[in-house]
């Protein structure tokens, strides 16, 4: 559901509500089929920045408008919505598709899985609309794989700005690693290698 920027950024503080890309870890912010390495990172920036694209901007290949985004977060995020500024001349993205979790999803993976949530884009060049998520879904997402299988028929897909509203969680992607990794016993520390037959039992 696209919903339109009605209120004046004058009276409402519109850039804390999209202060998440303070929260994303842009060293490993990636995307597939980018005309240029690296650009993806150029689309993260401040609310009040979004039309301005003087630092770059995501395209994809020329004949090949599809395009995989993968965004992952320094802590866990609660996403309430999403804003995507395209390009002009029908290079801006058709639909969009969201998966959480999840790492390494490439275009066959994308194509043959279900989205957590999908959405059809319209051309929002001045960035006065947001696409709501289905919040009870986007709670705790540690990063975000966004899929534009499409766009409305240019040559490539351009993104200039992707803005991320939400909150962000106290608890660091790192610390979280650590506490699954303590509550989990590691092998290694309970089991030894049997002497004879090589296999392995278990130490009581």
């Amino acid at each position: 559901m696209a919903c339109l920027h009605d209120h004046s950024c004058e009276e409402h503080d519109c850039s804390s509500d999209w202060s998440l890309y303070k929260h994303v870890d842009l060293s490993k912010v990636s995307a597939l089929n980018e005309a240029v390495s690296g650009s993806v990172k150029s689309v993260f920036r401040a609310w009040e920045q979004r039309l301005n694209s003087s630092e770059g901007y995501l395209e994809s290949n020329e004949g090949d408008p599809e395009l995989i985004v993968f965004i992952p977060f320094t802590s866990d995020v609660k996403l309430k919505s999403i804003s995507i500024v395209g390009g002009a001349d029908g290079t801006s993205p058709a639909k969009m598709r969201a998966f959480i979790n999840r790492d390494g999803i490439d275009f066959s993976d994308a194509q043959n899985m279900q989205p957590v949530q999908e959405w059809d884009l319209v051309e929002n060049l001045q960035g006065v609309l947001e696409y709501q998520t289905r919040y009870s879904r986007f709670q705790s997402v540690g990063n975000i794989t966004l899929h534009f299988p499409d766009n409305f028929g240019g040559d490539t897909t351009q993104i200039h700005y992707i803005g991320l509203k939400g909150e962000a969680t106290q608890l660091k992607r790192d610390v979280v690693a650590t506490i699954v990794y303590e509550l989990m016993p590691n092998p290694s520390d309970h089991k030894t290698r049997a002497e004879t037959g090589g296999g392995l039992s278990q130490v009581e």
